[in-house]
């Protein structure tokens, strides 16, 4: 769930540990300080009375900064703070229940204790499969970690680890290409692991500011923003999702290589292999340049494997980079953007369709994503409640065994030539719902957008087509959308838009207009337009109850001559406005808008959206 929408979502109290480290960085002049005195500057009240959209965008301004604040908390090795973090920052793991957060926890240190006992047995046996030289990395590692933490003993001080001898355990565990796993096994072979109340580690995660808690409804919160910065600070350079869709196009040779080298049983299950080398947290940056290849391949033939792997497999075309370090630093560059990408790839109706009937096909998948993204709720499969924890349908698809998606295909008619998933997702993106979705895009004649959403237009055909979509919205809020009687008074020379027919010879008149422009402001030509259309219903007898101008924005001079224009009844709506009334009147108790809240010069959202409400 992003930030913004988490802040709304809370009341001060629940923000005030957050607001309060915010402020505390502001105060020391961030490089980005200027930008952030804009934003404050509209309020004289400080940043407690800053809306949740502008607290959002400081939040991206101080980014940095506030991973420093992290990582100076992450300094105090006996905090556990690795242990939290990991867990929340699992896909999944964004939105938790106190009771379900304290289950994770307790399973993880239970689980880590096993495995430390495990890893202490393959120390003492001879004949461990544990690769001997592995052995010697995990030995070396271990003894450094031990005499770091305890020599203080030796001068009758508390046994604790510095920053410094910190630091250069940071860097030999680099040099040694140990996964965070496999740190955090060793690490507390040596350090002392303890199991904390749940309040106090809710309390002391909320402190630092990386999670909110609702008392009111027990919940934790983390926002994608936060999971983000986490993810930096354990060196996770993609999300587990996006690292398993790249394990998944691997041949199982490969795969089996990866487990030996980091102690994965090679007789399990490929998908449970998989989900074993994601939990090791093996940097994907050395799983791409070193994990994935044969011994003795040359830097060229791995150039050649990685492009293949994202041209012909993960269908991204023309990788930038011409060293193998730039083309896997692009690589995680896309995954991000498509990460933080707030669209969905297919229409939300589109989605709704998909899982309803990935439930029908496979009825184990509901249980299968509870388990894998670590939900509480019985019922997942439901778009709006996936969004919220940032799953969208690719992730979905990628989970999905290939027997599973062939017979899903099947049942449901979807093109079986090519790529099953991008087969399936083209199959539902239901193109008008789409298009609904990307409104603003069109009307802003947005051509670069509308291309990376999935929709592919000529730029003359952008008009026509947000008169289409302005249509589609008005029929859908109730209006009798008459296109015979439009026929009927349109002439060569004058041609309306879209009619509403109200009965009673009474019509509502709308036009239509795109701009490449961020304010439409050419009053003069629009009004000439619009008195024509006026005095082509009146010469037919009808009366105007309104004209409607939709735009994607006016700019303040078109505002001030229609409010001088005496002649029409004229009421302004942005795109996004006419979009938020529509997806408001979609909740509301009303079978058709009631138009006579199209009464102001510019359509006032707010005031609709609380009318509809009601």
């Amino acid at each position: 769930m992003k930030l913004e929408k988490i802040l709304d979502k809370l009341g001060s109290i629940e923000k005030n540990s957050f607001i309060k480290i915010i402020d505390n960085i502001i105060s020391k002049s961030p490089k980005n300080s200027k930008e952030i005195e804009r934003i404050l500057s509209s309020t004289d009240k400080g940043l407690k009375s800053v809306d949740s959209q502008n607290i959002s965008n400081i939040f991206a301004l101080i980014s940095d900064d506030f991973l420093k604040h992290i990582n100076s908390e992450f300094q105090e090795t006996s905090s556990q703070l690795d242990i939290l973090i990991d867990i929340i920052i699992r896909d999944g793991n964004c939105i938790m229940k106190q009771d379900w957060f304290s289950r994770l926890y307790e399973r993880e240190i239970k689980n880590l204790k096993a495995r430390i006992k495990t890893l202490n047995l393959e120390f003492e046996n001879g004949k461990s499969d544990l690769d001997e030289a592995r052995k010697r990395d995990y030995k070396i590692y271990k003894s450094c970690l031990s005499t770091a933490f305890n020599n203080d003993l030796d001068h009758n001080r508390e046994a604790k680890i510095t920053s410094d001898e910190l630091s250069i355990i940071l860097t030999l565990s680099k040099q040694l290409e140990l996964s965070q796993e496999e740190i955090k096994l060793i690490n507390y072979s040596i350090l002392p692991i303890k199991n904390v109340p749940i309040l106090e580690v809710i309390n002391s995660l909320k402190n630092i500011g990386v999670i909110f808690f609702s008392k009111k409804d027990n919940t934790i919160y983390i926002a994608d923003e936060m999971v983000r910065l986490l993810r930096k600070l354990r060196k996770k350079e993609v999300a587990d999702k996006f690292y398993r869709r790249t394990l998944n196009l691997l041949r199982e040779p490969i795969i089996n290589q990866i487990s030996k080298r980091h102690n994965i049983d090679r007789k399990l299950p490929f998908d449970q292999k998989i989900e074993e080398i994601i939990k090791e947290g093996v940097s994907f940056t050395t799983f791409l340049s070193t994990e994935i290849y044969k011994e003795g391949t040359t830097l060229n033939e791995k150039k050649k494997i990685l492009n293949e792997l994202c041209e012909n497999s993960l269908n991204i075309k023309n990788l930038k980079g011409s060293t193998l370090e730039d083309k896997i630093k692009s690589l995680i560059e896309y995954f991000k953007s498509v990460e933080k990408d707030e669209k969905v790839g297919i229409s939300l109706d589109g989605f709704e369709k998909m899982l309803a009937e990935l439930n029908l096909s496979i009825p184990n998948l509901n249980k299968q994503l509870k388990d894998q993204f670590e939900l509480q709720e019985e019922f997942v499969l439901k778009a709006d409640f996936l969004l919220d924890y940032n799953i969208k349908p690719r992730d979905i698809l990628d989970l999905i065994v290939k027997a599973d998606l062939t017979k899903f295909i099947k049942d449901n008619g979807i093109k079986q030539r090519g790529d099953d998933i991008l087969n399936i997702l083209e199959h539902y993106k239901d193109v008008e719902n789409l298009y609904l979705e990307n409104y603003e895009n069109v009307a802003y004649r947005n051509l670069n957008d509308l291309k990376e959403n999935g929709i592919s237009i000529k730029e003359s055909e952008l008009g026509l087509k947000f008169e289409e979509l302005t249509k589609i919205l008005f029929l859908r809020l109730g209006f009798n959308v008459d296109e015979k009687l439009k026929k009927q008074l349109n002439t060569k020379k004058d041609m309306i838009d879209i009619l509403f027919n109200m009965g009673n010879n009474e019509v509502i008149i709308v036009e239509c207009k795109t701009s490449k422009e961020h304010s439409y402001n050419k009053f003069s030509a629009v009004s000439r337009q619009l008195k024509s259309y006026q005095n082509l219903a009146l010469k037919n007898d009808f009366r105007i109850l309104k004209i409607l101008l939709i735009a994607p924005e006016f700019s303040d001079d078109f505002v001030t001559d229609c409010e001088m224009d005496t002649e029409m009844n004229i009421s302004l709506i942005t795109a996004a406005s006419l979009l938020k009334i529509y997806e408001a009147f979609k909740n509301s108790k009303y079978q058709v808008f009631p138009h006579v809240l199209f009464r102001d010069i510019v359509i006032n959202e707010d005031r609709i959206l609380k009318a509809i409400s009601k």
